[in-house]
């Protein structure tokens, strides 16, 4: 393929950016975080928005600015009441390192959230990708947001077979958005190129017909466009098992607040993670350690449930208490659909079986 000029590059760059935000003008969706440039809202969205669809994230939005309206109100928030508002949304580690942002904004930079790229990416929970969002779209920042979307659109676009989840495709890919960016609007052509990946430039199945890209595409000109960018390896996951008790009285559910470095501050029916031996003796004891006496029944279930590189199968038993419940910060109970409380995603499943009464 011959080699463009640096005038040539840079002439097919400027009609790209012009192409692609003239169709951002007329087929953008009116999404609420869209509405605004106050970098707390915007930084929220974005954060929200990490692997959950737009249509989960958006009643969650709403909800929480009406509970935390500004970046002072969620720093002075308990660390419970941020992750009720947050349940049912998942991945709460982002939650968490949301407020500690929040609080190191207030602390150290007087409330504003900062403009400068250094200084932003510094907080808690932040990388380039958010960085580049949040600081292109509050302040105009030139700087490249790239998300799973943006880089396939980028993969096609120069038929580059990079995957975003490869450290090296990673590497090629942010030096093409970052050289794509422009001065002006730099988070309109962010979100932008998002835009058209989320849905035009779609995984399977893209409707090519009608990109304002097509014509520059090197990838549809080759008519292999469902080749990029290109599938990395999978790996095998890490298999865990656990045992769970699931204990009811009148509807609800008892449940557990989690400790460790996974998932802490969650609530789910108590339980253990299960190395060796018999899971029905390691259950006993993770319920004697909270100070329950539990007559246990298989209930001849087990759930399944993966995050990120673990595979999880937990035994379930039903319980039935033989003693009072412990008053214990550790132990409430809950109705499985009761919205405000933080259940971890296995939590619900456990929850949802059959016959809780």
């Amino acid at each position: 393929m011959p080699i463009r000029s640096h005038a040539a590059a840079t002439a097919t760059d400027a009609a790209l950016r012009r192409a692609l935000l003239r169709w951002y003008g007329r087929h953008r969706r009116p999404l609420p975080w869209r509405a605004t440039r106050d970098p707390y809202r915007v930084w929220l969205s974005e954060v929200m928005l990490q692997q959950t669809r737009i249509a989960t994230v958006t009643p969650y939005y709403h909800a929480f600015l009406r509970r935390f309206p500004t970046l002072e109100a969620l720093a002075r928030a308990r660390d419970a009441d941020v992750l009720e508002a947050w349940a049912g949304l998942g991945y709460y580690r982002r939650a968490r390192s949301l407020h500690a942002a929040a609080r190191w904004v207030v602390r150290e930079h007087g409330g504003r959230v900062p403009d400068e790229p250094a200084s932003f990416a510094r907080l808690p929970g932040v990388g380039r990708y958010t960085t580049g969002a949040v600081l292109s779209i509050a302040y105009g920042r030139p700087l490249p947001a790239l998300d799973g979307n943006a880089a396939r659109v980028l993969s096609r676009l120069e038929a580059l077979p990079a995957s975003v989840r490869v450290p090296a495709g990673a590497r090629r890919l942010w030096e093409r958005a970052a050289a794509l960016v422009p001065a002006r609007r730099p988070g309109d052509w962010n979100q932008a190129l998002m835009e058209l990946g989320a849905t035009v430039c779609t995984p399977r199945a893209p409707g090519c017909a009608a990109c304002p890209l097509r014509r520059a595409c090197r990838a549809h000109a080759l008519g292999c466009v469902d080749r990029f960018p290109p599938a990395p390896a999978r790996h095998a996951g890490e298999r865990v098992r656990q045992a769970h008790a699931l204990i009811t009285r009148r509807g609800r559910v008892l449940m557990a607040r989690r400790e460790g470095p996974l998932l802490a501050g969650l609530w789910e029916p108590p339980g253990v993670e299960v190395r060796r031996g018999r899971p029905e003796t390691a259950l006993r004891r993770r319920l004697a350690e909270l100070g329950l006496r539990v007559r246990l029944v298989p209930a001849n279930a087990s759930v399944r449930h993966t995050i990120t590189h673990r595979r999880i199968e937990a035994e379930v038993w039903r319980g039935e208490l033989s003693g009072p419940t412990p008053r214990s910060a550790r132990l409430r109970w809950v109705a499985p659909r009761e919205p405000g409380v933080a259940l971890t995603a296995l939590a619900r499943k456990v929850a949802g079986m059959p016959r809780v009464h």
